[in-house]
C-alpha cells in the first residue's frame, strides 16, 4: 500500500506544479469574453455564435487535430503554437503536407474579436469562414469542408462534442466552422506588462529604457500600430523589396487595385518577441533587423505608406530602448494559458 500512497502524492504535487504555470485549467472553468478597460468594442458578433464552455472545447479540439487535414497529418496548430503567440518560429514561410511549403508567414492569432479582415492580404472578411482558406489550400492542409463532415459524422469521438456544443449530434460543415470560430475569438491578449503599466497595476513597472522606448514607438511606430491593439487593422506597403521567387505583390492580388500593390496587412505587435520570424514572408529573424529596415531599408514606390515616404532616424540606443518596449507587450498569461493548451487531442 506504501507505494500507492507515494504514487499518488506524486500525481497531486505534478498536478499543483502544472496549476503553478498555469498548464492545468479547471475544467469546469466558464469561458468569459473580455473587453479591457479603455479598448474599442469588439467588431465580432457574439449574438450570431455566442461561445459555450461546451462549444469552446469543441473548437479546441478540431484546432488540434490534424483530422482537418486531407491525410490527417496537419492540424491548424502544426503552424499556430501557444508559445509564439499561435503562429510558428521554426521557418519563415508556413508549411503544410508532404512538407510542402506556403507562400507567406503565418500570422499570429489573438484579438481576433476585433478584426475585421483577416489573412495577410485581407482575402477574408468573416472570422467564422477563415478556417476554410487553409483547409482547402492545396499547400496547407488541401482538404474540402465535406470531407471533414463524413470523417467525423463517423467518429464515435466527435458526435457526443457537437450533441453537448449544439443540442444534437449531427456534424455540419457551419458547426465545424462555429466551433473553430468560438476558440479562436477566445484567444485574448491583454495583460503584458505594459497593459500592467497603462492600468497602474502591480508588475506595470517600467525601466528607463522601456519607458524612452515607449516614448520613441509613440513618435515613429504608432500611426500603423496603434495601441492599444497595436494595429489599425489597415493594409500599407513598407518598403520591402520584392522576393523574386515570391513575386507577392499583397492585396493587390484580391482586389486587382493597383493602388493596392506591395500593401500587406499590418499586424499586432503584442507578442511580438516571441512570434519571430517578421514581415509577410518571415524575411528577419531579429527585431534589430526590423528596425535597421525602417531607418535604411526602406524602397521608394508609388504605393508606399506616407509615414515611411520621410526617413526614420534612430539612434542604436533608440533601437535598443524601442526594443526594451517591444519586449512589455509579450503577454505570459497568455502565451502559458492552460485553457489554450493541447492536452493530447
Amino acid at each position: 500500500m506504501r507505494w500507492v500512497v507515494y504514487f499518488f502524492l506524486f500525481v497531486l504535487g505534478g498536478m499543483m506544479l502544472a496549476a503553478s504555470f498555469g498548464f492545468c485549467p479547471d475544467p469546469d472553468e466558464d469561458i468569459h469574453f473580455v473587453v479591457p478597460p479603455g479598448w474599442p468594442q469588439p467588431h465580432y458578433d457574439f449574438s450570431k455564435n455566442q461561445v459555450t464552455k461546451a462549444g469552446f472545447n469543441l473548437g479546441k479540439r478540431l484546432f488540434f487535430d490534424p483530422v482537418l487535414s486531407r491525410d490527417s497529418s496537419t492540424s491548424c496548430a502544426s503552424c499556430h503554437t501557444q508559445f509564439s503567440g499561435f503562429t510558428h518560429v521554426d521557418h519563415s514561410l508556413s508549411h503544410g503536407i508532404n512538407g510542402l511549403k506556403g507562400t507567406r508567414n503565418s500570422l499570429t492569432l489573438f484579438n481576433l474579436a476585433w478584426g475585421s479582415s483577416f489573412m495577410w492580404d485581407g482575402g477574408v472578411n468573416n472570422l467564422e469562414v477563415q478556417p476554410l482558406n487553409p483547409i482547402t489550400n492545396p499547400v496547407e492542409m488541401d482538404n474540402k469542408l465535406e470531407n471533414i463532415v463524413t470523417k467525423l459524422n463517423r467518429s464515435a469521438l466527435y458526435r457526443p462534442l457537437f450533441y453537448s456544443a449544439f443540442g444534437d449530434s449531427l456534424v455540419t460543415g457551419q458547426r465545424v466552422l462555429k466551433a473553430l470560430a468560438q476558440f479562436m475569438v477566445m484567444l485574448e491578449s491583454y495583460n503584458s506588462k505594459y497593459d500592467k503599466y497603462m492600468r497602474h497595476e502591480p508588475g506595470g513597472e517600467m525601466s528607463e529604457a522601456e519607458l524612452k522606448g515607449l516614448k520613441l514607438f509613440r513618435q515613429h511606430c504608432s500611426s500603423c500600430h496603434a495601441e492599444p491593439l497595436f494595429t489599425n487593422g489597415s493594409f500599407e506597403n513598407n518598403g520591402l523589396t520584392v522576393d523574386t521567387e515570391l513575386n507577392d505583390y499583397g492585396r493587390m492580388k484580391i482586389s486587382r487595385d493597383p493602388a493596392d500593390s506591395l500593401k500587406f496587412k499590418v499586424p499586432s505587435l503584442r507578442n511580438i518577441v516571441n512570434s519571430y520570424p517578421y514581415m509577410h514572408d518571415g524575411r528577419f529573424g531579429t527585431l534589430k533587423q526590423v528596425l535597421e529596415h525602417y531607418t535604411n531599408g526602406i524602397v521608394n514606390s508609388p504605393t508606399l505608406a506616407r509615414q515611411l515616404k520621410k526617413r526614420m532616424k534612430l539612434s542604436e540606443e533608440d533601437k535598443n530602448n524601442i526594443i526594451a518596449f517591444l519586449q512589455t507587450l509579450s503577454d505570459k498569461d497568455f502565451l502559458f494559458d492552460g485553457r489554450y493548451r493541447n492536452f493530447g487531442y
